[in-house]
């Protein structure tokens, strides 16, 4: 990396291979962001990234409302990966949804995957929608890397297949007021955050009688499911993360 190369400050995740020389066709709505919303020309500096090759400074050759292409000046950041780290949650309202997602992206989950529990009340989700949040939110934080967002599929399907060697921690709301959260495993790990309705007793029975699974507490007091995740995920990157 030319430590000489600056930091563009609007930021754009494609899918292409990023090099020097290389050049990159934009999408028709990131060409609207840029020509249309900020107004931009040929001859603006962008970062892009895509999980892979870092961050490059980039400038825009070509503009116009079906598209834009960019040419690759020099990598601006090395890539940096997230822990080993899964948040696996169930959906709640709409907004909140997306508020789960946008922070865990923020927060470094590598893989975020939305599941169907007994008290759930969302049935459905729009993946591709939540998978736009992720990028977004990677874009905003000057991250490199935006973490998978899988299609929901049932608690009880996941947890039959769950992967050998991956620890799993769960906040169960019954352990409020009790003492201070242990000390949590390393990653490659899970963190299960419930409904609103919290775990059913089936599933409060499964998720103890499975090996290499942790429950804990989140405080004091009973957390909603958004602020459940984004504690917990804090706690862990805390103790066992990349902040360690």
């Amino acid at each position: 990396m030319d430590s000489s190369i600056i930091r563009a400050k609007i930021r754009l995740f494609v899918e292409q291979p990023l090099g020097q020389g290389q050049g990159i066709a934009l999408s028709q709505a990131q060409a609207h962001y840029l020509n249309t919303v900020l107004r931009k020309q040929t001859g603006t500096q962008v970062a892009l990234f895509n999980s892979r090759d870092g961050e490059w400074l980039a400038e825009i050759t070509e503009i116009g409302r079906r598209g834009a292409l960019a040419l690759c000046l020099g990598q601006s950041a090395p890539q940096r990966m997230p822990p080993d780290l899964w948040l696996v949650f169930a959906p709640i309202k709409k907004a909140r949804t997306d508020f789960i997602v946008e922070k865990a992206a923020e927060l470094g989950a590598a893989r975020i995957l939305p599941v169907q529990t007994e008290f759930t009340n969302s049935e459905r989700i729009r993946q591709d929608r939540l998978q736009a949040h992720a990028i977004e939110a990677a874009e905003q934080c000057g991250g490199t890397f935006v973490p998978e967002v899988a299609e929901l599929q049932p608690l009880s399907r996941l947890l039959a297949h769950w992967p050998e060697g991956r620890a799993l921690i769960w906040a169960d709301e019954d352990l409020a007021n009790t003492a201070q959260t242990p000390s949590l495993p390393p990653a490659p790990v899970a963190i299960l955050i419930g409904p609103e309705g919290g775990f059913s007793p089936t599933e409060r029975a499964r998720l103890r009688a499975m090996s290499g699974v942790q429950s804990i507490s989140l405080g004091p007091r009973i957390l909603r499911a958004d602020t459940a995740a984004v504690a917990a995920l804090t706690l862990w990157q805390a103790q066992k993360g990349d902040w360690a």
